[in-house]
Order: C-alpha cells, then sequence, then structure tokens
C-alpha cells in the first residue's frame, strides 16, 4: 500500500446516479488519490464491477463479508485501516438507514462500522424519500455521529419530476471531500 497517496474507498449503492460515481472515480484518481471500490449487491445489477475495476485501475470489493475470500485478510478491517475517507456516492436512502441504526450486514456497512475514517454521504434518491420524516432523523443521527454530507441538488429525477434528489455532481462532491483529508 503506498502511503504516500490518500485512500479512498468509494461505497456505491443502488441508485440510478450510480453512471455519475464513474466520472467520481476518474476525477478522484486526477487528484491522486487511490480509490478502491466496495458495491452493494443492489448495485451490481445495475452496473458490472468490471467497469469500476478498469477505471479505478484497482479490484472491486463486493456485497458479502462472508463470501469466499480472495486471500485470508479480513476484508472489512484491512479496507477500513487502510481508508483515509470513506465515501458513499450515490448513498441510498437504504444504506443511510442501515448506517444509522449500526446494521452491518453487507462489505460496505461493516467497513464503515470498523472505520476511523471520516465518511462522507452524497445522497441520491426520489424526493419524497429524502424529505421522508424517517430519513431525515436518519441523516440528523448520523451527522450527530460526525458523519458528513453532501446534499442532493434539484432536477430531474428517475421518476421524471423535477424535485430534490440529484446526486451532488462529482466537482462538488470532490471539493468537500477535500476539506476533510
Amino acid at each position: 500500500m503506498d502511503k504516500s497517496k490518500k485512500h479512498i474507498i468509494l461505497g456505491v449503492t443502488a441508485s440510478i446516479a450510480i453512471y455519475k460515481a464513474c466520472e467520481l472515480i476518474r476525477r478522484l484518481k486526477e487528484c491522486g488519490f487511490t480509490v478502491k471500490v466496495i458495491m452493494t449487491k443492489e448495485a451490481e445489477e445495475l452496473i458490472k464491477p468490471v467497469v469500476f475495476a478498469s477505471l479505478s485501475g484497482n479490484r472491486v470489493y463486493r456485497a458479502g463479508i462472508l463470501d469466499e475470500p480472495d486471500t485470508w485478510e479480513i476484508e472489512h478491517i484491512s479496507l477500513a485501516q487502510e481508508a483515509d475517507l470513506i465515501l458513499i456516492a450515490p448513498a441510498t436512502a437504504n444504506i443511510i438507514a442501515k448506517l444509522s441504526a449500526g446494521i452491518c450486514d453487507d462489505l460496505l456497512t461493516c467497513t464503515v462500522c470498523a472505520s476511523k475514517a471520516n465518511v462522507l454521504i452524497a445522497p441520491a434518491m426520489n424526493e419524497v424519500m429524502y424529505n421522508n420524516k424517517i430519513t431525515q432523523s436518519n441523516i440528523a443521527k448520523l451527522k450527530s455521529c460526525g458523519y458528513k454530507f453532501i446534499a442532493p441538488h434539484k432536477g430531474v429525477l428517475a421518476c421524471g419530476k423535477v424535485g430534490v434528489g440529484c446526486l451532488a455532481e462529482p466537482e462538488d462532491i470532490i471539493k468537500e471531500l477535500k476539506k476533510y483529508l
């Protein structure tokens, strides 16, 4: 592991905004960061891991914590220890709720729980879901625990309506990320 470079863990969840994660990886690498991607199982339904592996130049870490390991490392612990920052973009209401409740049922949630690194979350979801009292309560709880958020923007949502819920632009995410390194 090259300690001269900052190591970013990019958690990718199943939002239609997943395509922006590709641009995010490219820009993070241009900034000199090492990027390792952890995908949720649901995210793999939207985009193949090979895309993120090609863009990041690193293996993509995938969903299960009890899958057959490639090495004898405990993946969520080793990933957590090497992370200088964990960025979850796009972040669904589901991942926000799981983190808020302390649920560790996949590689991403276990890595976040096991890490001392700053966590930066960029939500992307339907406006009604984002403004839901439970989602907002989960966000407030995570903020009280030191998690940082990049608010979604207003724009055309996957349902075709205009509202708040669009993933922040990659350049805005990187600008915020640099504040916490």
